[in-house]
C-alpha cells in the first residue's frame, strides 16, 4: 500500500469514528428530557434537549384554583425550568464530542461563531416604508401611469 493510499484509509476511518460519534451524540440527545413542576404540584411541564415542549399534566384542580393568566404563568414557569435542566444535559452530551473547539452552550443555542457585535441587539431601523398611511382602495395613482 502506498504512503498515499495509507493516509486515505487513516482519513477515511477517521472520518468513519467521527460520524459514528455524531450519531451517538444525536441519539443521545434524542432521549434528553426534563420535567418540572410549580409549586403545588398543579402543573408539570416536560421538555427535550431543545426545550421543546414535549408533554403538559395539568391537574383539574389547577383550572379552579387558578385563573386564566395566572395557570399560564405557571406553565411557562415550568416549562421554563425543566428547559433549563434540558439544556444542562445535552451540554453533558455535546461536551466530550466537541473538546475543547466550542462551547456546548453556544453551539446548542446558535451562537458558537458568533462575535459580541453580530451577538449584540440591534435597533430598529424606522427609516424603512411603514405603508401604514397607504391607502390601498385609491387606485388613482395606479390609474394615472396606464
Amino acid at each position: 500500500m502506498t504512503e498515499h493510499r495509507a493516509q486515505v484509509e487513516e482519513l477515511l476511518a477517521d472520518y468513519r469514528r467521527s460520524r459514528d460519534q455524531l450519531a451517538d451524540v444525536h441519539r443521545r440527545l434524542a432521549r434528553v428530557s426534563a420535567s418540572a413542576q410549580s409549586a403545588d404540584g398543579l402543573v408539570t411541564a416536560t421538555v427535550g434537549a431543545r426545550g421543546e415542549l414535549t408533554d403538559l399534566v395539568i391537574d383539574a384542580e389547577a383550572y379552579t384554583r387558578y385563573r386564566p393568566s395566572e395557570l399560564a404563568a405557571h406553565i411557562v414557569r415550568a416549562a421554563r425550568e425543566a428547559g433549563a435542566e434540558a439544556f444542562c444535559g445535552a451540554e453533558e452530551i455535546m461536551a466530550p464530542a466537541l473538546g475543547r473547539v466550542a462551547e456546548p452552550g453556544s453551539v446548542l443555542s446558535g451562537t458558537a461563531d458568533l462575535t459580541e457585535d453580530e451577538l449584540a441587539v440591534q435597533p430598529l431601523d424606522d427609516s424603512d416604508d411603514t405603508f401604514e398611511d397607504q391607502n390601498w382602495l385609491d387606485d388613482s395613482e395606479w390609474s394615472k401611469a396606464r
